[in-house]
């Protein structure tokens, strides 16, 4: 037990040594803990909702805790018998006072590390231009600026690795590409595509932030990570056509477009909202670009020649995980700032006020497997089974009041886990081949769910049963709800008759993810 009466967790076996990973639920920590822990590390993760790291292959190989970054307490447990801490959280999005947050919780950590006697931490920042001062920058990019030089002034030894634009299957900046590139083949665009850019490789990315864990006791310092390729953003999507064996795009630059309106630009395009759209953008009207690879030094490029991975390579690589479903994480993975995360009320009775509820329930001609596989594949390119253009109006509502939108689509075509994304839905619970439980990240006065179930009645025939539930926020919560009451039986009553008339056309056959396959209207 600690002083504070709080358990401490127990040591790692002592021929491993023990990595904490803050940010496990994002891009860049769900895929680096695997690769720690194929390095010979004990690994630990603090995650402010662990359920979300339930199902990823490696869940029962660490240990997980819950706690957030801003918590002394949490950081602090999560701290002990620690030898690398690795700091990959930031609070891009999250509002006004994102500076002051990302510069609290930075300063929490760097001083939790030092008093439990960490040997190391390893930060992944921005990469910042040279000349500039630090005042002129972006917020997004001031911020993460900051937060290298507290944790470089932590007394700890410290690696902070400074990349651009990191290119791998579903990141924000990979995505924001490709959306824009395959949708527009004529584009107005803002004057920052001419800017140049020093892109890098996700496999590189983690490579570095393996080997950092391996770094000499004296050195403390920032590295500049980038690829083989300097290029303008304009180039990048020139060159994402010519991988994606698209036409040439034409690209007109015009300098009207503020980064308030190219963050609006980039959210009615692609599936990221303007919230993390605005900062993204507003960093590209800088010049980031390497000025040095010292990094190589200690953390060698791998053989054969020609890495780090260059920026065609890349693309193709990403583009095949794409394609493969074999996308083990995505930039919507971490939460989405300003979005419910309350889990649905299990209390019958629930003393938390009025839970509207609309219930449907369909007897299906087809096995429980069959129709675990339609529920289990929903969303995405298959579609919502019922009325497709007011699902859409949904989504644009939804981005012009700036949430999340339908666009975020699937990390996986046939399978879901806790904490995947789908559409502007969040997997809250999979049971699998029972029940599939969504929690709406849309914007709402409320809280609001969508639970599908799969079983037998008392005759042994298969049944589907599906609720929606809806928590109002005040007056206004209550007025939503008994104005969308008019079309609920017209959208969840056809979502589930359709369900059902997909699983049984299907039957016990393959599942096959194609929009083209399913019902899509509100009649079978």
């Amino acid at each position: 037990m600690a002083d504070n009466g709080e358990a401490v967790p127990p040591p790692p076996p002592a021929s491993r040594p023990l990595a904490l990973v803050t940010g496990a639920t994002g891009y860049i920590g769900g895929r680096l803990v695997p690769e720690l822990l194929a390095a010979g590390y004990a690994v630990r993760a603090l995650a402010r909702t662990p359920e979300k790291l339930r199902d990823h292959p490696w869940a029962g190989r660490t240990e997980v805790l819950r706690g957030d970054v801003t918590d002394p307490g949490a950081v602090r447990i999560a701290m002990a018998g620690v030898d690398v801490a690795y700091y990959l959280v930031h609070a891009l999005g999250s509002g006004r006072r994102f500076e002051e947050t990302d510069r609290r919780a930075a300063q929490i950590f760097a001083r939790e590390a030092r008093a439990a006697g960490v040997s190391r931490i390893v930060y992944l920042g921005g990469l910042t231009p040279q000349g500039v001062p630090e005042a002129d920058l972006s917020p997004h990019l001031r911020s993460r600026a900051e937060v290298g030089r507290i944790l470089l002034a932590s007394g700890v030894p410290t690696a902070v690795l400074r990349a651009a634009v990191i290119i791998g299957s579903g990141s924000a900046s990979f995505e924001m590409l490709r959306y824009l590139t395959e949708r527009l083949p004529v584009m107005v665009t803002p004057s920052w595509v001419r800017t140049r850019i020093q892109p890098v490789a996700v496999r590189d990315v983690l490579r570095a932030l393996v080997g950092c864990a391996q770094l000499p006791d004296d050195v403390s310092r920032a590295f500049d990570l980038g690829g083989p390729d300097i290029l303008s953003y304009r180039d990048m999507m020139q060159r994402y056509a010519r991988v994606a064996a698209l036409p040439e795009r034409l690209i007109l630059p015009v300098p009207m477009l503020t980064p308030r309106l190219s963050s609006l630009w980039i959210g009615l395009v692609t599936p990221v909202p303007p919230g993390i759209a605005r900062p993204l953008a507003a960093s590209l009207r800088y010049e980031v670009v390497c000025h040095e690879h010292d990094i190589a030094h200690y953390v060698p490029d791998p053989d054969p020649p020609g890495h780090p991975l260059a920026f065609d390579d890349a693309l193709e690589l990403a583009l095949r995980r794409v394609r493969d479903a074999e996308v083990s994480t995505r930039w919507s993975n971490a939460a989405v700032p300003g979005a419910p995360s309350d889990p649905l009320p299990t209390d019958p009775d629930w003393a938390g006020g009025s839970l509207y509820t609309d219930r449907r329930e369909q007897t299906v001609d087809a096995s429980p497997e069959a129709l675990w596989r339609v529920v289990e594949g929903i969303g995405g390119d298959n579609g919502w089974y019922s009325f497709p253009l007011l699902w859409a109006v949904r989504g644009w509502l939804d981005r012009l009041v700036g949430g999340v939108g339908l666009r975020r689509g699937r990390r996986d075509a046939g399978r879901l886990r806790v904490g995947d994304s789908l559409d502007f839905w969040r997997v809250e619970e999979v049971e699998p081949g029972h029940l599939l439980r969504l929690r709406a990240e849309m914007r709402l006065p409320g809280l609001a769910w969508l639970e599908m179930t799969v079983g037998r009645d008392a005759l042994g025939r298969t049944r589907y049963r599906q609720r929606a539930l809806f928590h109002p926020h005040g007056l206004t919560g209550h007025a939503y709800w008994w104005c969308v009451s008019p079309f609920h039986a017209a959208v969840f009553g056809g979502m589930a008759r359709n369900i059902a008339a997909a699983a049984a056309a299907e039957r016990d056959a393959p599942l096959v993810c194609c929009p083209g396959t399913l019902v899509t209207g509100d009649t079978p």
